[in-house]
């Protein structure tokens, strides 16, 4: 970490040292979004302690910049200047500086390139295929619903964040989408400009239907609707640099996992089950179909797998081995068996997940320990028949 030594006297010095700092909310540096408009070292206070002082001018997204990510950058400056009483004065962007601050994301991010003339409503090429190599897309996925696929994404993007990567969900349960609840999301995506930046929980970026529509009512959409929905996510949305991408899949095998397959060729597939052989059974089903658009299964998570009471048995409320024999079935690892615990429901609910609820807690523990088994795995090689040498 850099801290401001005796050599960094002035304000171009600082203004180098403040532009490398990423803004929290838009992913990127402040000095590569053109954000940074002002610093300026004032004079000491006379005191023993003669404590440096710094003025610094930020220009935000308006309206909209959430407090948090306020509050989070004067901590980021601050961790970069060291012991300094620093005053920061944040400053409105119009709507002309919104535009070129949108464009600067969207270059920075692979995301400018001209519309392909083939696609429908000349939508830009998909960001996630060739120049986004380098980011793990886990499509977690299951047969049917009840067997908490989304709390287990939702537990993993958050575990693996809180390893150091840098995550992102996709709710791509469209009819269904309850992402943002159990991440307790306090502001909608960004608008700066033509470009959508997704709100940040507890370190993960999320987008989800659950922004564009009111939580009481349906989506009542057909397969193109969806697809073009999935598409404009990827494509419109703004994801800063990422090291993993989540895609909470909807249950079953419809027109959701096929878009997805088709618009994210490089997708890993974990599936999630429970243990009793009906759900095993059912999530079969899922594998099949993700084998059947040649996307990878890497593994299997069982979910719900026992419940320990409080003198320390540990009790199969929903059967046991379903997730094992599911993952010999496949032919892929079984990574992880959850626990059953009231604390997933209950982060669900209040939006604070059980991996920061109780990091120390079993639950938290077997969800570190599934995204360190996912990062161990590494990137699925895909091989394709056509390359073979004869």
């Amino acid at each position: 970490m850099h801290t401001m030594a005796g050599n960094l006297e002035g304000a171009e010095a600082l203004f180098s040292l403040l532009g490398a700092v990423e803004d929290p909310a838009l992913f990127l540096p402040l000095g590569e979004l053109g954000l940074l408009r002002g610093v300026e070292p004032l004079p000491e206070h006379e005191a023993t302690t003669r404590t440096r002082r710094v003025r610094v001018q930020v220009a935000v997204p308006a309206p909209g910049y959430p407090e948090s990510a306020a509050h989070e950058l004067r901590d980021r400056m601050k961790a970069v200047l060291g012991d300094v009483e620093l005053e920061v004065a944040f400053l409105p962007l119009s709507e002309e500086e919104a535009a070129e601050v949108g464009e600067r994301l969207r270059q920075a991010n692979g995301t400018d390139a001209p519309a392909d003339p083939n696609s429908t409503g000349g939508i830009r090429p998909n960001p996630f295929g060739a120049r986004r190599a380098g980011v793990r897309v886990l499509a977690i996925c299951s047969g049917k619903g009840g067997v908490g696929k989304s709390s287990v994404t939702v537990n993993l993007a958050v575990a693996l964040a809180r390893s150091g990567q840098r995550v992102g969900i996709l709710d791509a349960d469209i009819y269904g989408f309850s992402v943002p609840r159990m991440l307790g999301v306090d502001y909608p995506p960004l608008s700066v400009g033509r470009t959508l930046v997704p709100p940040v929980a507890h370190g993960v970026r999320v987008t989800s239907m659950g922004f564009f529509v009111d939580e009481d009512k349906a989506v009542a959409w057909r397969g193109p609707m969806l697809h073009k929905a999935l598409e404009q996510f990827l494509v419109d949305v703004q994801w800063g640099p990422l090291d993993f991408l989540l895609v909470d899949m909807p249950p079953g095998t419809g027109d959701v996992p096929l878009s997805v397959a088709d618009q994210l060729p490089g997708a890993e597939c974990y599936v999630v089950t429970t243990p009793q052989p009906a759900a095993q059974r059912v999530a079969q089903r899922a594998a099949a179909l993700a084998r059947e658009v040649r996307l990878p299964v890497r593994g299997v998570i069982e979910n719900m797998a026992y419940w320990r009471a409080p003198d320390g048995q540990c009790h199969a409320i929903f059967g046991e081995g379903g997730g094992a024999a599911l993952a010999a079935d496949l032919e892929v690892p079984l990574l992880a068996s959850l626990p059953l615990e009231s604390a997933v429901r209950e982060g669900a609910d209040e939006g604070v997940p059980a991996a920061v609820a109780a990091p120390e807690g079993e639950v938290a523990k077997a969800f570190a320990e599934l995204a360190a088994h996912i990062v161990e795995l590494g990137p699925a090689r895909v091989y394709r028949s056509e390359l073979k040498v004869h």
